[in-house]
């Protein structure tokens, strides 16, 4: 299966390791290798992801990673990464919400 990451969930990467590297380079950068590496797992095998309790379609999938939330798409040749947001998060509450922006 083919990992890929839409543009707003590389932006996600970015602003969590800039907010990091404010405290520390090397754990900003070893943070997102970790984020990285979770989701490369998802190649072999995508269904390891829960179904994202806020989305209605089974298709909405996370994998949960210390405090964040790493929504995908399972499609049928690719897993597309959409976000990766702080689970503290109200997607309740956004207009907008991850999986309808891509």
């Amino acid at each position: 299966m083919k990992i890929e990451w839409a543009e707003p969930a590389l932006l996600d990467l970015e602003g969590i390791r800039d907010y990091i590297r404010k405290d520390s380079e090397y754990y900003a950068r070893r943070f997102v290798e970790k984020i990285v590496a979770a989701v490369e797992k998802l190649a072999k095998f995508p269904g390891i992801g829960r179904h994202v309790p806020e989305a209605d379609d089974e298709t909405i999938r996370e994998l949960i990673f210390r405090d964040y939330r790493i929504m995908y798409r399972l499609e049928q040749r690719r897993v597309l990464v959409l976000t990766v947001i702080h689970g503290a998060r109200d997607l309740e509450q956004r207009e907008i919400k991850p999986w309808e922006v891509v």
